[in-house]
């Protein structure tokens, strides 16, 4: 495991030989694996319009949807490695569904990560005045009433849901996962006494008003805003499902593309559309170049390989 690990990583971050002349010198792709008009468009659509603008280059956005966002990277996956078909991903088919269904693409030996730009944090809440009044607390009614606890998160099969499954039988408790459709029926089912508690996107959590009580983070780090939660990580539990949003190329991308892409995205993180995109979805900006990145997917990749392995989620 340990050989395999850092052979992918070895071959993920080898740089490839630089493109003829100076990148990019035409149009460039770049393909949403999600519908029109969700998060993931909305974030793929600025980053072309702002990336564009700065290198001087008109990107074109296109939707591929299907299998649950595998189809559009397959696509990307498939493309020619030049620099010019680009793609957004996100944690889950990266990450979790790669261990649960055939993929289009091996996300370690098929794509190559160019940057991320949003790793959002998935707290685990309850309401205010629920008796739980910590993560502890939560774990022992579930131990001492196997079933009783009901819980949700909005993505079945999911980073949270595979998360919060481990921790579970981890500690030799059982819960009851009820499944809903989007995060606004998970937060009504909260809201309405249905469920417990939820594993939740920090927006479904600010939509709130102070309604919910966070028990744990589900970042490997500590929210500086909420520094006296502690994460499912220093809890030690075995995978913390932050949600990431990226953008990745197809294997061998040459080095002088990454290099790029590298200064361009830190650029966009700053710029002031994209601060008010983020603020206005919740979304919490972190920018990693190409290496950071490339070891952040690797390392949630092998972690939800084991957990989902450990579960026996299929």
């Amino acid at each position: 495991m340990r050989i395999l690990k850092f052979a992918a990583l070895a071959v993920l971050l080898t740089p490839f030989a630089a493109t003829a002349g100076s990148y990019p010198e035409k149009t460039i792709t770049m393909i949403c694996p999600y519908s029109a008009g969700g998060g993931g468009d909305t974030a793929t659509r600025m980053i072309a319009k702002l990336a564009g603008d700065m290198m001087g280059v008109k990107i074109n956005v296109e939707n591929k949807t299907g299998g649950g966002a595998t189809i559009g990277i397959g696509a990307v996956s498939k493309s020619k490695p030049d620099g010019y078909t680009l793609g957004f991903v996100s944690t889950s088919p990266i990450t979790i569904r790669t261990h649960m269904m055939k993929a289009p693409y091996h996300p370690l030996n098929d794509l190559t990560y160019v940057g991320q730009f949003v790793a959002s944090s998935q707290p685990l809440v309850v309401l205010k005045d629920s008796k739980f009044k910590t993560l502890a607390d939560l774990i022992s009614y579930a131990k001492a009433n196997p079933g009783k606890l009901r819980w949700s998160t909005s993505v079945q099969r999911g980073g949270p849901h595979v998360a919060v499954e481990a921790m579970f039988k981890k500690e030799g408790a059982k819960a009851t996962f009820i499944p809903f459709k989007g995060g606004s029926k998970v937060l009504a089912a909260l809201l309405g006494g249905t469920i417990d508690a939820a594993m939740m996107s920090e927006g479904n959590k600010a939509t709130l008003d102070g309604q919910t009580r966070i028990l744990a983070e589900g970042t490997p780090n500590k929210n500086p805003v909420n520094g006296s939660v502690p994460t499912l990580t220093e809890a030690g539990y075995p995978i913390a499902p932050a949600i990431f949003f990226g953008l990745a190329g197809p294997a061998g991308l040459p080095a002088d593309v990454l290099a790029k892409w590298d200064g361009v995205l830190a650029k966009v993180v700053k710029s002031p559309e994209f601060i008010a995109l983020a603020d206005k979805r919740k979304w919490s900006l972190d920018f990693a170049g190409h290496k950071a990145f490339t070891q952040t997917v690797i390392s949630d990749y092998n972690a939800a390989k084991i957990a989902i392995a450990d579960i026996g989620m299929k």
